[in-house]
């Protein structure tokens, strides 16, 4: 197509030619969306984006695929002009294999590396966290990218985007906080859920520069725009983006917007970009009625040909169901299967006796040795060294740049895991007390658990989530004492760890940083510096999987993991002095997790108790002793049993904690118990 040069409008003819080619784009994919919507033709959800063209269609002028992008679930728009294959992205909306993500995220989840559009999310708020850690991958690298996170004015009341805010000033990221302000957050309009309306102000709370622009205006934004991405390429970001447009659509659906007063929504219509920039074009001269014609006709025919394409595609099968939940599909719990997975090589070289928390640091440090793209950072753990020790000494060793201090702020931290984990870095995050886990389980359980699945294994998270149990100390009450495992494996896409000696704490480590999925490794308070042990000083691996028989035994299996191992020990010499002969099974790993060792035990002995510091009630005893039921019921003298802490908060006063939580002398008296069961 030939572009005339007519008037000086502030921007080349070309540029706002392709400025119109791409809102032609994702006007016909909105327009062939809602029709197919209103006759039946398909069915999913869709969150119209109408009016918001001209954002995403400038932008597409000044970045590449080179650069990173974040959006939400209404953002097709964002995604079509990032550069995203049509037909791909109707089928994954469509739930068809062919699908960008293979059908298995859907339009709200689609993930594609190649075009840069590393994340959609369904949580509201949500990507401002995962864009830092993006951003964060890029500067440690020395990359030339920008990383744009997409969202609506609805998210600013979100506390993940001011951690996120907040954690991007403080370690100056080049990433684009652009809040699409429509007007509506969901059904509620802005007046009514904020009295503070100008959100680009608010970056300035955070230290960097926010900036308010016309999204209806393709010159004013683009120009504005230019000059942002310009600053951030410059290493002057973070910087906030107040895009101010008008959503003509509903929340959901087709049609308009149903909530807007009738001359709110007339005046949204009138300052509609599509039809204002299509008028732009023809009234400076640069393009004629019949070129802008050929270019629609052009989108319409592209989006028509991809619709077709994909409704003719077959359906996710659920043969796919168990696949790209966990890099191996072997490590996916099934009833029945209970794969054997080869041991540890027991390592050679020198060993150095250490506590628990010396073996979390040189896990650590050997891991950051082997590969540059291994960081850690969270509260404490630069220049304090942890506020257990369990990093001292690693930022003196590597640098500021890969041992780094953060925000009080979890959201935050697992967010920025998550970023730099998509992307190829391995995160080793801290969240101090597992019982904070509460305040990011978003992070953890929507994105970094799900991620590999959603984006059909186009994209993966391999990061660990270290976390503190502090539990059986006394002292630190309800609120820091708790131990949330069953949390964590209840949820597919994670893995979990929990060691009980030092030689286990970093072979478990290594093999979790290493790991192709997301690994929660918990570490008992109680154990950093309440047990020694002897530990390799090079590399060595433990598999993720792979249970240890602690004490042999005939009678009874004791299984248990974590610092109540210790306990169960305690408690099956005591009973040897009666001739009662207990075997102690030590699972190091609860997901994926080694039944088969365990069920060879317990056909060895016929009867089993399952230990935990956990409560009881609801607690991972109960999956393991009901497997265990169901497994081998033909062949138990007893009942399964199970001791776990009793049904009620941590008392801070240690004679309430110590009789709530399983002891040796509590587990004595638990296995007498399931040794007089007479059937």
């Amino acid at each position: 197509m030939q572009v005339t040069a007519g008037k000086s409008l502030g921007i080349e003819s070309k540029t706002l030619i392709e400025i119109y080619r791409q809102m032609a784009r994702i006007r016909a994919v909105d327009k062939g969306i809602q029709a197919g919507l209103s006759a039946g033709k398909f069915l999913f959800s869709y969150w119209p984006s109408t009016g918001q063209e001209v954002i995403p269609a400038a932008i597409s002028q000044l970045i590449s695929a080179r650069d990173y992008m974040v959006t939400t679930y209404r953002g097709i728009h964002d995604q079509v002009a990032k550069g995203l294959e049509l037909e791909g992205l109707f089928a994954e909306a469509l739930g068809r294999a062919t699908g960008i993500n293979k059908g298995k995220g859907g339009a709200p989840h689609i993930s594609d590396p190649a075009s840069g559009s590393m994340l959609t999310t369904a949580i509201v708020g949500a990507g401002a966290p995962i864009a830092n850690g993006l951003a964060f991958a890029a500067k440690s690298r020395g990359e030339d990218r920008v990383t744009i996170v997409n969202f609506g004015d609805g998210a600013t009341s979100i506390g993940a985007v001011h951690e996120a805010m907040n954690f991007a000033g403080s370690w100056k990221l080049p990433v684009i906080f652009l809040c699409q302000n429509n007007q509506y957050g969901e059904y509620t309009r802005l007046a009514d859920y904020t009295a503070s309306q100008d959100f680009a102000s608010r970056a300035a709370g955070y230290g960097f520069k926010g900036v308010k622009l016309d999204g209806n205006d393709p010159v004013a934004f683009y120009n504005g725009m230019k000059d942002v991405i310009a600053e951030i390429r410059a290493g002057r970001g973070p910087i906030f983006v107040e895009a101010t447009t008008y959503r003509l659509g509903p929340h959901a659906g087709v049609g308009d917007n149903h909530n807007a007063p009738k001359e709110e929504l007339q005046a949204g219509k009138a300052a509609w970009p599509v039809p204002r920039t299509r008028a732009l074009l023809i009234e400076s001269g640069i393009a004629s009625e019949a070129q802008l014609a050929e270019i629609e006709e052009a989108a319409r025919v592209e989006v028509e040909s991809a619709m077709e394409k994909a409704l003719a595609a077959p359906n996710t099968p659920a043969s796919e169901t168990l696949v790209d939940v966990y890099a191996d599909v072997s490590d996916v719990p099934v009833r029945g299967q209970y794969p054997r997975r080869a041991a540890e090589v027991e390592p050679t070289g020198e060993r150095k006796t250490m506590l628990m928390l010396e073996a979390v640091i040189s896990a650590q440090a050997t891991a950051m040795e082997l590969d540059k793209g291994v960081v850690a950072f969270g509260e404490d753990v630069g220049k304090p060294g942890g506020v257990f020790g369990t990093s001292k000494g690693l930022q003196e060793k590597f640098g500021a740049q890969r041992v780094l201090d953060t925000p009080i702020a979890e959201q935050a931290i697992i967010g920025a895991g998550v970023g730099a984990a998509l992307v190829g870095m391995r995160p080793i995050t801290e969240i101090m007390f597992n019982d904070f886990a509460g305040v990011c389980m978003d992070p953890i359980f929507n994105h970094a658990a799900k991620q590999r699945f959603m984006s059909g294994n186009a994209t993966h998270v391999p990061m660990v989530i270290r976390m503190m149990v502090g539990g059986g100390i006394g002292g630190f009450g309800a609120q820091h004492s708790q131990s949330l495992e069953a949390w964590f494996t209840h949820v597919p896409g994670l893995k979990v760890v929990m060691p009980s000696t030092p030689y286990d704490a970093k072979g478990l480590l290594l093999s979790s940083i290493f790991d192709d999925d997301p690994v929660v490794h918990l570490e008992s308070i109680k154990l950093l510096r309440g047990i020694k042990g002897e530990v390799p000083l090079a590399d060595y691996r433990i598999p993720l999987g792979v249970a240890a028989v602690r004490r042999e035994g005939s009678d009874i299996t004791l299984v248990s993991y974590g610092w109540e191992v210790h306990e169960c020990v305690k408690a099956a010499d005591e009973l040897q002095k009666d001739g009662i002969s207990a075997e102690v099974i030590d699972l190091r790993t609860l997901l994926p997790i080694d039944y088969a060792r365990v069920l060879d035990s317990v056909k060895k002995t016929r009867r089993a108790l399952v230990v935990h510091a956990a409560t009881e009630f609801g607690g991972f005893g109960a999956e393991i002793a009901s497997t265990i039921a169901e497994e081998q019921f033909s062949t138990l003298k007893a009942p399964v049993g199970r001791l776990g802490a009793a049904f009620a908060p941590i008392g801070y006063s240690r004679d309430i904690e110590m009789s709530q939580i399983p002891s040796a002398p509590a587990i004595v008296a638990r296995v007498r118990e399931i040794l007089s069961f007479k059937s």
